[in-house]
């Protein structure tokens, strides 16, 4: 009896501080062009204040319930790039959506900064959950997720127990612990036992007093690309380094010794699991990382999609605008229908 007091009083605790939050954050908003709104939110991820922009539609009406969709940002973005643009896109099409930084990354809590821990990535999708399925304008029963690069992998992973996300889709989606363990097409596959070496070696460093070693997402320059590199490598310095993706938020770095985490996870092994909702996986045809959207198609169960934009990379699927009209509208479809 005891416990079960203890639940209760905790899970009403959780609730009033979520709707206070919702409450507190009507004030915050923002007004852009196709007359969609952003309102600034916050609700928690346990003892981790996630921050987020609420992208609401055009002629938001407050007695409504509306349809949303969460949406979650690449390894190394933040909710102001391709996942605010996204977001913007489909309350452009009336409905709410949520982008949303990382635990630890962007405008979001947690120490140390920039820590890239699948298990929280995966918890963070969970708790955007928990805040729209009580949000007064929701519909508690129409809420889908999407969510891009590694971003997807996460989202994925959370889908599979959590049966309030209807509707699950991904563009240009990686499995960020498989990359991590084999590197892109499997380009460090060998080095993969040394590497975990090193952050034994740095575990050790940090437990006596020593600073937190650092790596990059993508290249810090062009030069330190490697001659026959992937396509990608040039993609991603050039979205997340020059003006065309750059955001102060997002600093190209998450703490080395996060790789013993992240090559312990996989986001791939359940997909399964999402049957019978419904998933949709959006990528380029000219993508390298294409096989993880392959993959998880494979092992989906029906009702699934994979979709190709034709002559689009990984990266374009972030923001040009000829392939991200062809994915909205792909998105818009997939929604009104399973939502």
């Amino acid at each position: 009896m005891k416990i079960f007091l203890i639940a209760l009083v905790t899970t009403l605790f959780i609730g009033f501080k979520l709707t206070a939050q919702i409450n507190s954050n009507i004030k915050n908003m923002t007004t852009l062009e196709q007359g969609t709104t952003i309102q600034r939110v916050t609700f928690p991820n346990r003892n981790i204040t996630i921050a987020g922009n609420l992208h609401l539609p055009k002629n938001f009406d407050t007695s409504k319930k509306y349809a949303a969709i969460i949406v979650g940002h690449p390894a190394g973005g933040v909710k102001e790039q391709t996942a605010g643009l996204y977001a913007k896109k489909l309350a452009e099409q009336g409905y709410f959506a949520l982008a949303f930084d990382a635990s630890y990354q962007g405008e979001s809590g947690g120490e140390p900064r920039y820590l890239e821990d699948p298990a929280i990535r995966v918890e963070d999708f969970r708790a955007a959950a928990d805040y729209l399925s009580i949000h007064t304008s929701v519909d508690a029963n129409k809420i889908g997720v999407l969510a891009i690069c590694g971003g997807g992998g996460f989202a994925i992973k959370a889908a599979q127990t959590d049966h309030r996300l209807k509707a699950v889709a991904t563009i240009s989606m990686v499995d960020l612990g498989q990359l991590r363990r084999d590197g892109l097409n499997g380009t460090l596959k060998s080095q993969m036992q040394q590497r975990l070496d090193d952050v034994a070696k740095q575990r050790i460093i940090e437990a006596n007093g020593g600073e937190i070693k650092y790596a990059n997402y993508v290249p810090i320059s062009l030069e330190a690309i490697p001659k026959n590199a992937p396509r990608m490598y040039q993609e991603g310095y050039e979205y997340y380094r020059t003006e065309r993706g750059q955001h102060p938020n997002s600093v190209n770095k998450y703490v080395f010794t996060s790789l013993d985490k992240l090559m312990n996870f996989t986001a791939l092994d359940h997909v399964e699991m999402i049957s019978p909702r419904p998933l949709l996986l959006i990528t380029g045809s000219k993508s390298d990382t294409r096989y993880f959207s392959e993959e998880a198609y494979t092992k989906a169960n029906e009702p699934k999609e994979l979709f190709e934009v034709q002559g689009a990379s990984h990266v374009d699927m972030y923001d040009v605008p000829e392939y991200v009209q062809q994915a909205v509208k792909k998105l818009t479809d997939f929604f009104s229908i399973n939502l």
